[in-house]
Formats: structure tokens, C-alpha cells, sequence
């Protein structure tokens, strides 16, 4: 009641929440952060993954190191968490009453809709997305969309991918069914990945590499940080045989397998001169 009392002028919406949960009768832990510090309990990471969800901040915005160790491994059930100890006793519980203990996953993060609905969202599959994601207003997620923690979108957009841990998409970009980018936690290395505005990737094609505003890259082509790609100018002719990393962020590129001979390629509307200026200034 104190808290809600000195947060009345401040919020009056959180104030009313806070008294009502100082008049419950269930059991309940409050968690405030007074600053973003590295994690020391499962109460301040369940938090941090809250304020994603809720967009009050954006993928890399909070410090999540540590926060593998702090979460539990449970099962999330249609009663609620359960500990992987008590899981076998509360089933059978349950097959005694008539009743069924249906068991969603068994894992650190829970789905996000379970806590958390976004407005202006559209998700067909709730267990595609984990809680600690950042669906921006405007997404819709497929059923073979994914989304994890620290990941999210700008939104609107369409996600028929894998939105990686750490991965943004911005707005106006499209990821085809089945097809991925490569997050810090699945061998990305250090390089944050990210997808700009107004890009497609195709179906079952991939990147290892940020891309830039109106990026496209053709179905079934995986771009990792090391794939050889001949770079072609405005007539198509090879300009330089380049590494897909120092093509990250540039924007208005093509990535396109040649379906002959099998060579990645870039395509571009810039002169042979433009593209080796803008090379030079992106290292």
C-alpha cells in the first residue's frame, strides 16, 4: 500500500494495479530495478524479459548477461508453472479429478502471450514466440514464424522466419516461410544482426550479416559473414569478388544465386566507382 501510495502522483494506472495486488491473498514478489545491472536473481530476469515484451525498451536495450543460469527450466502448463519435481504427482493429480494437466513446454521461457499481448498484433501460433521478445505494432507472425528473447520487430511487417536472439527487424520488412538469421547464441560471434527497413528474405534463404534498407535476398540463399559474393554493378558487370561481411548495412542490394553457374552475386543501381567509395567507407 506504501508503494502505491507513492507512486499515485507519478501513475495513477500503476498505483491501482499495485493495490490490487496488495490485496491479493496469493503469495507475490515485487521486483524493482532501480538501475540496468548485470542479473543477480529469477525475479529480475523475468522482469527485464517483461519490459521487452511490453516495448518499454528495445532488443539490446537491457543487460541481460547471466540470465541463462538465473531461469529455471519448468514446465508451463494449463495450470500454470510447474516444477519439473512436481510435474509426474500434479498429472496424476489431475487424471484423479477427470481433469487434464496439459503441458506446453518444458523450458527457461515461457510463451509470451501468456503474459503479454502486444496491441495491433497479429501471432497465428502464441508458442512461436517466447517471452522477452519485441513485437512492434503492425507484425503479424505465421505459424512458421519464430521469434525469440532480445529479438523482435520494428513492425509492420510479416515474419514467416526465425527472428534469432538479439536479431531486429525493422519496418516494412518481410521474412519468407522457413528462413533464418543468424543470432549471437547460434554462431554468429559478436556481430549483431539485424534486418533494415523494406527488406525481403526469401523462403528458406538466411543471413550471417546485418543488412541495410531495402535489402532483398533470393529464396534459398544462405548469406553467411564469409560467403564469397561477386559484386555486379549497374550493367552487371563484376566489379570485385567481396566478402558478404563487407557488404553489412549497405542498402539497395540484391543477393541472388546465379542458377549457371552458382556463384553468389550482388546486384546494385550503383557504377562500378560508387560501389568501391562505398566499400571503402564502410571500412
Amino acid at each position: 500500500y506504501k508503494l502505491a501510495e507513492a507512486v499515485k502522483p507519478v501513475d495513477s494506472t500503476q498505483a491501482a494495479l499495485l493495490t490490487r495486488l496488495a490485496e491479493s491473498q496469493k503469495p507475490l514478489v515485487a521486483t524493482l530495478l532501480a538501475e540496468d545491472s548485470t542479473l543477480t536473481s529469477t525475479p529480475e530476469a523475468y522482469l527485464k524479459l517483461h519490459l521487452l515484451s511490453h516495448r518499454l525498451v528495445k532488443p539490446h536495450g537491457l543487460n541481460l548477461a547471466g540470465i541463462f543460469p538465473l531461469l529455471p527450466n519448468v514446465a508451463w502448463t494449463s495450470q500454470g508453472a510447474v516444477d519439473l519435481g512436481e510435474l509426474a504427482e500434479r498429472q496424476l493429480e489431475a487424471r484423479l479429478k477427470g481433469e487434464l494437466l496439459e503441458v506446453f513446454s518444458v523450458d527457461k521461457f515461457p510463451k509470451m502471450t501468456d503474459y503479454v499481448v502486444p496491441s495491433g498484433v497479429r501471432i497465428a501460433d502464441s508458442a512461436r514466440v517466447r517471452l522477452g521478445a519485441y513485437i512492434g505494432e503492425g507484425t503479424t507472425v505465421m505459424h512458421e514464424g519464430f521469434v525469440n528473447f532480445n529479438g523482435g520487430t520494428e513492425g509492420p511487417g510479416m515474419i514467416e522466419g526465425r527472428v534469432s536472439a538479439g536479431v531486429f527487424v525493422g519496418k516494412g520488412s518481410d521474412l519468407g516461410g522457413g528462413c533464418s538469421t543468424m543470432g549471437t547464441l547460434s554462431g554468429g560471434g559478436n556481430i549483431i544482426i539485424k534486418v533494415g527497413e523494406g527488406c525481403l528474405i526469401g523462403a528458406n534463404a538466411g543471413i550471417g550479416i546485418p543488412l541495410g534498407d531495402r535489402n532483398t535476398v533470393e529464396s534459398g540463399l544462405y548469406v553467411t559473414a564469409g560467403t564469397k559474393v561477386a559484386l555486379l554493378d549497374e550493367n552487371n558487370e563484376l566489379v570485385k569478388i567481396v566478402k558478404a561481411r563487407e557488404l553489412a548495412g549497405q542498402n539497395d542490394l540484391l543477393f541472388r544465386r546465379n542458377s549457371q553457374t552458382g556463384a553468389v552475386e550482388c546486384k546494385t543501381h550503383k557504377s562500378a566507382v560508387e560501389l568501391n567509395e562505398a566499400l571503402h567507407a564502410h571500412n
